[in-house]
């Protein structure tokens, strides 16, 4: 078996010049927060066998969209005989479906699997399913309002305005937000209507930071009925905002396209969203939560460990998967591909196409461990 393993600065920086130049049109590329294409001498690395052959086929998230394009490109780069076919189109719920039906080799979810759905696992599984974090962005705050590119949002205006309990931009509370008045205009809330865990991630946040003006639960399910614009995927909500007049969503900030987003008031500081901004959340923020299958990475955030530089709406992304596969050789592939994604090349890819935070080294050398274990 031959092995290339990603091992020297060489080695690294061709890669990703051919990964960098196949996928530089994503819109969500960034120059200043992107890393160099070098990693330093702390890198993460994985072993790839270039004599792989055969198909993956996963889906889920559309958060991670620009991320998987842009991975397998880097991906096929050294490893030809590997297809591997993602379906953003299913967003985070119908991913998980789809593998805990055996459908996918492995999901993409913006969001670990919860009790009942670890425990359905165990049927496929054996051991059970694993949440591998593979992807560390934020969830963004688009808006469309003519004449208005620049807006600050505390977190309780940003509560009342999803609950519709704000309804004008002229607002006392947006007006407070901004030192300034914006034109007097409808509101409207654009939100998913698939179960997403950019949805999970967002009502996390507003049910952990604002309890007494958000009284509904956190879920992939957007839970407010009534003048609300439900849009299928992540690239439906920033359509609707964008096509829209007096428009505001959420979306993982990979997919805003040249849609404006707010800069969220975090302890009296605006922060807007930046690859360093949600890195220092990670770092200060994100608590283990397993879900008791061996091995498991699942994060969560405790958001009173929030700072006033942090970006306060972090998405931590997975690829769930196996313990045990259906065979050795589809175990292999699904390894080698996520191991790939989980190396300091991998991350680096994944922020100068997606715009993403890279994981942390010590997040990268958990789910190396992880890995390892599969079989």
């Amino acid at each position: 078996m031959k092995l290339n393993s990603i091992t020297t600065l060489g080695a690294v920086g061709a890669l990703a010049a051919i990964a960098l130049a196949g996928c530089s049109a994503s819109p969500a590329a960034t120059g200043s927060d992107s890393p160099s294409s070098a990693p330093t001498g702390s890198a993460v690395t994985s072993k790839v066998d270039a004599s792989l052959t055969g198909t993956i086929t996963a889906g889920g998230s559309s958060a991670q969209a620009n991320a998987q394009a842009a991975w397998v490109a880097a991906y096929n780069a050294q490893v030809k005989g590997v297809t591997v076919n993602y379906d953003k189109s299913q967003g985070s719920g119908g991913g998980v479906t789809n593998f805990l039906s055996g459908a996918y080799d492995f999901a993409g979810s913006d969001s670990p699997l919860n009790a009942e759905q670890t425990t359905s696992s165990k049927a496929l599984c054996t051991e059970g399913g694993l949440n591998i974090p593979v992807y560390l962005d934020g969830v963004a705050i688009v808006f469309h309002v003519p004449g208005v590119t620049s807006l600050k949002l505390s977190g309780e205006t940003i509560a009342k305005i999803f609950s519709l309990k704000i309804t004008d931009w002229s607002d006392p509370a947006i007006t407070k937000d901004n030192g300034t008045a914006l034109p007097a205009g409808k509101i409207t809330t654009v939100a998913r209507s698939d179960g997403s865990g950019t949805t999970a991630n967002f009502t996390n946040y507003l049910a952990g930071t604002q309890s007494s003006v958000w009284t509904y639960p956190a879920g992939k399910d957007w839970p407010v009925e009534g003048d609300v614009s439900k849009q299928k995927g992540g690239s439906g909500v920033v359509q609707a905002v964008e096509a829209g007049t007096g428009t505001i969503g959420y979306a993982d900030h990979s997919a805003i396209g040249k849609l404006d987003s707010a800069s969220i008031l975090q302890n009296g500081t605006a922060i807007p969203f930046s690859a360093d901004a949600v890195s220092k959340t990670f770092e200060v923020a994100a608590v283990e939560a397993s879900n008791g299958t061996p091995g498991d990475l699942s994060k969560k955030f405790d958001y009173s460990k929030l700072t006033a530089e942090t970006y306060p709406i972090p998405l931590v992304s997975y690829a769930v998967a196996c313990t045990t596969f259906k065979t050795p050789a589809q175990a292999k592939l699904v390894k080698s591909y996520i191991g790939f994604v989980d190396s300091t090349i991998g991350q680096q890819v994944a922020a100068k196409n997606a715009g993403a935070a890279p994981l942390p080294a010590s997040v990268l050398k958990a789910a190396q461990e992880t890995l390892a274990t599969i079989k």
